[in-house]
């Protein structure tokens, strides 16, 4: 009777933290730039929180050092970036550069792309309509 009752505790407890982990929000997690694990060395602060006020789902999000001529690989992965939510990144790809170019995708077909964008400089990037 004991084993019985306390194998009914468990499974409802394992029940519970289900349906809270599925009721709890998720937020985008940014994986890191390729190479981040090295990092530059000049003590400069890459970090860039960017913002999506534009109304629509940011699918994905690319940041390139602004000397090279193709797109690095999607920081946001498999999450997205809801209209109104943000997400803090790590820029540094290593190579020391500070202007990058940023390029999003969205849910509505549109493509931002922003050049020259100092990463060294700014704390935070908008894109907005």
């Amino acid at each position: 009777m004991l084993r019985t009752a306390l194998k009914a505790v468990v499974c409802a407890a394992v029940m519970l933290s289900a349906v809270s982990a599925a009721a709890a929000p998720v937020k985008p997690v940014a994986p890191a730039v390729a190479a981040q694990e090295e990092g530059s060395n000049d003590g400069r602060d890459r970090h860039v929180t960017i913002k999506n006020r534009t109304g629509w789902t940011m699918l994905s999000f690319y940041a390139s050092d602004a000397s090279k001529d193709d797109w690095e690989e999607d920081i946001l992965g498999d999450d997205v970036l809801e209209n109104r939510q943000n997400v803090r990144v790590n820029i540094d790809d290593g190579s020391g550069a500070c202007e990058y170019d940023f390029k999003a995708e969205f849910t509505n077909g549109e493509e931002l792309t922003r050049f020259g964008v100092n990463v060294c400089e700014v704390s935070e990037y908008t894109f907005s309509r």
